[in-house]
């Protein structure tokens, strides 16, 4: 499993724009959709031991932001025909096996991963209400194959301090995943 940390995206860099298919239903997902909504995107994917550590707390952690106005997206950008596990059935699976209430989309062209700079998995984002970015990092200091359980401490608490409007944080750590699978 080897480790990439995630590149920085300045706060304050708008959103980019999208629209993909939520693999649970095939239909369309936008930023848009959440317009005048905080938005949580993360760069996923099925099997990175990253994600498989940290999945069902996502799951928790997304709903309890959905109860305070925050919506979650979350994307896979990786190659299906290298990876088929990745690919739109199994993320539909996933999604409903794990209890997404919210959309879990295929990025097929990979557009939207370059767009946002994304290249590990999980790959965090937190936009406000204006889709500008107020966080970019790790998701908690918890790691696969240790001992204590993911709990999204690190997003948690930017997530707070942006519904309190105070200033984002500044000693953000990276994101740590493995890295996308480009296509070739």
């Amino acid at each position: 499993m080897s480790l990439t940390e995630s590149q920085s995206m300045n706060v304050g860099t708008s959103a980019p724009r999208f629209t993909l298919p939520d693999t649970r239903n095939n239909a369309p997902v936008s930023t848009s959709d959440y317009d005048d909504k905080p938005l949580l995107i993360v760069f996923m994917c099925n099997h990175c031991p990253y994600v498989v550590h940290l999945v069902d707390a996502l799951v928790e952690v997304a709903h309890d932001l959905a109860k305070q106005g925050t919506a979650t997206v979350c994307i896979s950008s990786n190659d299906t025909q290298r990876y088929p596990q990745d690919g739109p059935e199994k993320m539909a699976q996933l999604a409903m096996n794990k209890g997404f209430d919210f959309p879990y989309c295929l990025d097929e062209s990979q557009d939207v991963a370059r767009a946002y700079g994304a290249v590990c998995t999980p790959d965090i984002f937190l936009f406000d209400r204006s889709h500008q970015l107020y966080y970019h990092g790790q998701f908690d200091d918890t790691r696969p194959g240790q001992t204590i359980a993911a709990h999204g401490g690190d997003l948690i608490q930017a997530a707070h301090a942006m519904q309190a409007d105070h200033p984002p944080p500044t000693n953000v750590l990276p994101s740590v995943g493995c890295s996308i699978k480009w296509k070739t």
